[in-house]
């Protein structure tokens, strides 16, 4: 029995004579978070709505969780969670209502709302309507109730789209900890930032097909340019950024030879005010093997 808690193989889908997934294989393990990434019309929607059994492949084969091309899909849904951008909400009734209601359609007869709310920072506010809730709150809200089955795959998307930033590090601390108790998890979004910091791997999906999937280093070291950029104060005497605000900033190629003694000459010379490595983000790398960005 395979041990990938989702494997792909040569799928293909179409909205009549449109190629919307073109050959599409991937596989994602237990305990990894994986990030899809793409702009709009790149075919991401499509592959979550062929793993998630909204859509049947064209061609080529999807195994889920042992299951292959959404055989017996009771049981899939029963061990997936989903977490997608629309937020289908009960807004009449409150945050904890939404999750006691998602419970009972698992069979789930004692859950803990209040522990799930506590997860997304909505402790205090769970016995309001959710018709109140800003759209961030709506999102935390989303990403608890995909959750409420203890799913072992997980599908977000866009997780902390709306989100402040101590929300989003909340939500994706929650996503790791999801990956380390052993679910799989399927991200998509447009935030390489997001991507970079998440996933284990990340795929890069334009126009239906995979161009490149690796871990976020790994893509940057095949794709990017090993370099640093070091700030200098103009001259020796004066405070940082020089009294008239002049920095000399240089980027050094650490692929010669004679990077080593640069760098040495560098940190030794009193002007130094910083060296930063020069990496390629993964949206420069999108661009660079797809020619077109992300948004």
């Amino acid at each position: 029995m395979s041990m990938n808690a989702i494997e792909v193989d040569g799928v293909r889908y179409s909205y009549g004579r449109t190629l919307a997934v073109d050959g599409v294989t991937f596989s994602v393990s237990p305990g990894e978070i994986v990030g899809f990434l793409g702009p709009n019309g790149a075919g991401k929607s499509t592959t979550v709505k062929i793993l998630t059994g909204m859509l049947a492949p064209d061609e080529g084969s999807v195994r889920m969780l042992g299951y292959e091309n959404g055989s017996n899909r009771a049981e899939l849904h029963r061990r997936i969670g989903v977490c997608f951008e629309e937020k289908n909400l009960y807004a009449e009734m409150t945050g904890r209502e939404n999750l006691q209601f998602f419970s009972r359609l698992f069979g789930i007869r004692r859950y803990d709302t209040t522990a799930a709310l506590r997860r997304v920072g909505l402790a205090e506010r769970g016995d309001d309507r959710v018709k109140r809730y800003s759209k961030g709150m709506r999102q935390r809200l989303m990403v608890a109730r995909a959750l409420v089955n203890t799913p072992d795959v997980i599908f977000l998307d866009e997780p902390t789209d709306g989100l402040d930033p101590v929300s989003a590090r909340t939500i994706r601390a929650l996503i790791k900890e999801e990956a380390a108790r052993g679910a799989a998890v399927f991200l998509t979004t447009h935030d390489m930032n997001e991507a970079d910091h998440l996933s284990d791997r990340v795929a890069f999906i334009n126009e239906g097909r995979i161009v490149a999937m690796d871990a976020p280093e790994n893509l940057k070291l095949e794709h990017g340019k090993r370099s640093v950029r070091v700030r200098l104060r103009a001259d020796a005497g004066s405070t940082a950024g020089g009294s008239s605000g002049v920095v000399d900033e240089q980027v050094y190629d650490l692929g010669t030879r004679e990077a080593g003694e640069l760098l040495k000459r560098v940190a030794d010379d009193p002007r130094l005010l910083t060296i930063h490595t020069e990496e390629a983000s993964l949206e420069d790398i999108f661009v660079k093997l797809t020619g077109r960005g992300l948004v």
